[in-house]
């Protein structure tokens, strides 16, 4: 398992957002890693093996999700900055996301 994970919940429909592209931004600004949420709304592969301390980036492409559906929305992309401490340690970071708005924290 990657070091950074994450997952995309819709909650206007209670579902996995699924086909959401996420970057992931290391602390130059360089992208270190992207992917797509699955079925279940995970990314689980965001590499790398090792992590430098320092402040991390994760970019969602959410309008997409929302165009893709047809539903009218306010954010066309959700950045979430976090810091890493303790480049061992797995840090999960998932997105609870709506059409006019979004919630974060950190998971296990």
């Amino acid at each position: 398992m990657s070091l950074i994970t994450t997952h995309v919940l819709d909650t206007s429909t209670g579902a996995p957002a699924a086909g959401i592209q996420v970057t992931l931004r290391g602390p130059e600004q360089q992208q270190i890693a992207a992917g797509t949420t699955d079925a279940d709304g995970r990314v689980g592969d965001l590499g790398p093996e090792s992590l430098t301390p320092g402040t991390y980036e994760l970019v969602f492409a959410t309008g997409e999700h929302f165009e893709a559906r047809g539903v009218e929305h306010f954010f066309p992309q959700v950045s979430l900055a976090f810091s890493v401490e303790a480049a061992a340690e797995h840090y999960h970071v998932p997105l609870l996301l709506s059409p006019f708005g979004y919630t974060t924290y950190r998971g296990s």
